[in-house]
C-alpha cells in the first residue's frame, strides 16, 4: 500500500500537488483541510468549534481531527495506498497517524516536505485570499499560522527524519516542476522499499521450488523454516537436538523456535530487496508474529501467494518425493502425510481469512510444470508491483 504524507508551510502549494500525486498513483486522498471546512460548511457541532479556531490561525485539537480522520480511513480500507495533505502537523498527530495505519495493516512510505521561502509563502496566500476569499489569508492571521506551524511542526520533522522516510523537496517553480521532484522523489523510495511475499498451500504444492524461482528472478532473499530447522539438525545444535524428532515426524515445532530463527536470518540479510517466507506463517499465531516481525523493520507482508493443489495431486507428489533424494522422512508414511495435510486444512483457514480481510491473497493455480507455476506467480508479482508504483 502507497502512504504519504505531504507536509509543508502555508501557501506551499500542497493542494496543487496533491491532485497531480492522486492522478498518478491513484491513491485515496485524506485532506484535514476539506475535511474541516465540509463540516464547517454543513455547520456541524465539530464545524463551527472548528472555524473559530481556524479564523484565529489555531490548529483544531487533535480530538476532533482523529475522529474525522478514523472515520474517513475505515471507510476504504481497500484503497491503492492514502495521500495525507496537512495531517499530520504536530508530533502527537504523527502518532496518531501510526496508529491509525496499524490497524489497516499498513504504515507511511515517505514524507514529503515542500520548502518554500517565507516570503514567497506570504505572495501565495495573500494572491489566494483575492482569488478565492479565504478569511483565513490575512497578513495578522498568516504570520500566527506560520508561527504555530513552526512552532509544533519540528518534532514532527524529527520523527520522520528518525525513521528515514522525511524528504524535503524544493517547492520554487512552477506546479510541473515541483512535482517532477516529489514524484522522482516518491519513485525511488517505492524501488527501494521491501517487497515481502508469503507462499502458503498444502503440503507438496510445490511452495519450496516457487519460492526458489522467485527469490533468484526478483532478487528476494528465500526463507525456508523447515530448511532452517534441517540445517539446525544437520549441525546439532541444541535446538537441532530438541527438534529432531518432531521435524522427521512432521510435527509442528514451537513457536519461541521459529521466532529466533527466522529473526536471526532476516537479520543476516536485513539490506535485501525483500524476503519470500515459505513454511512460516502457518498459523493466525504465526502471522501476527511475522507482522510484528516485520514491523520492527518499518515493512509488512506484501501480498501472500496461495499455491492451488488439489488434495490428492499433493498425495501423489508427497510419496513420489519420498523416493528421490529430496524426500524427507515423514514423505514415507501415508499417516504421517494425511496427518500434516488434516493439520494444514485446520490451522490454515484463519490465516487465509486474515489475508484475504487485508486484500493481500492471490490464489495461483499450482498445477503443470514448475516454469508454468512460476509464470503465473511471476504475472501476479509483476501487477503487483506496478500498481503500488
Amino acid at each position: 500500500m502507497l502512504n504519504i504524507a505531504l507536509f509543508g508551510p502555508p501557501g506551499s502549494g500542497k493542494g496543487t500537488q496533491s491532485k497531480m500525486l492522486l492522478e498518478k498513483y491513484k491513491m485515496d486522498c485524506i485532506s484535514t483541510g476539506e475535511m474541516l471546512r465540509e463540516q464547517i460548511v454543513k455547520q456541524t457541532s465539530l464545524g463551527v468549534k472548528a472555524k473559530g479556531l481556524i479564523d484565529k490561525g489555531q490548529l483544531v485539537p487533535d480530538e476532533l481531527i482523529v475522529n474525522l480522520l478514523e472515520e474517513r480511513l475505515m471507510s476504504n480500507p481497500n484503497a491503492n495506498g492514502y495521500l495525507f495533505d496537512g495531517f499530520p502537523r504536530t508530533l502527537v498527530q504523527a502518532y496518531i497517524l501510526d496508529g491509525l495505519l496499524l490497524r489497516l495493516n499498513t504504515s507511511l512510505i515517505c514524507m514529503i516536505s515542500l520548502e518554500v521561502p517565507k516570503n514567497e509563502l506570504i505572495k501565495r496566500l495573500l494572491n489566494r485570499a483575492v482569488i478565492e476569499g479565504r478569511s483565513d489569508d490575512n497578513s495578522i492571521v498568516i504570520e500566527e499560522r506560520f508561527k504555530e506551524y513552526h512552532s509544533k511542526t519540528l518534532p514532527v520533522v524529527e520523527f520522520y527524519q528518525d525513521k528515514n522516510i522525511y524528504f524535503p523537496i524544493d517547492g520554487t517553480g512552477n506546479e510541473y516542476q515541483v512535482f517532477e521532484r516529489v514524484e522522482s522523489t516518491i519513485d525511488s523510495v517505492v524501488k527501494e522499499a521491501p517487497f515481502n511475499i508469503v507462499i502458503i498451500g498444502r503440503p507438496g504444492a510445490g511452495k519450496g521450488t516457487q519460492g526458489e524461482i522467485l527469490a533468484k528472478k526478483h532478487h528476494f532473499h528465500y526463507i525456508s523454516t523447515g530448511e532452517l530447522l534441517l540445517t539446525e539438525i544437520k549441525e546439532q545444535t541444541p535446538i537441532g537436538v530438541n527438534v529432531q524428532s518432531l521435524f522427521q515426524n512432521g510435527v509442528s515445532v514451537e513457536d519461541e523456535v521459529i521466532i529466533k530463527l527466522v529473526n536471526a536470518e532476516i537479520s543476516k540479510h536485513n539490506d535485501n530487496r525483500g524476503f519470500i517466507f515459505k513454511g512460516f506463517p502457518r498459523t493466525l499465531v504465526q502471522t501476527y508474529i511475522l507482522d510484528g516481525i516485520l514491523r520492527r523493520l518499518n515493512t509488512s507482508i506484501s501480498m501472500v501467494v496461495y499455491l492451488d493443489v488439489p488434495m490428492l495431486e499433493c498425495f501423489k507428489r508427497l510419496s513420489h518425493r519420498a523416493s528421490t533424494k529430496k524426500g524427507r522422512h515423514y514423505d514415507t508414511s501415508t499417516d504421517l502425510i494425511i496427518g500434516r495435510m488434516e493439520e494444514f486444512e485446520t490451522k490454515i483457514a484463519p490465516v487465509v481469512k486474515y489475508f484475504k480481510k487485508r486484500n493481500k491473497l492471490v490464489k495461483v493455480s499450482g498445477l503443470g510444470s514448475p516454469e508454468e507455476v512460476a509464470q503465473r506467480i511471476d504475472e501476479v508479482l509483476v501487477r503487483s508491483l506496478k500498481r503500488i508504483r
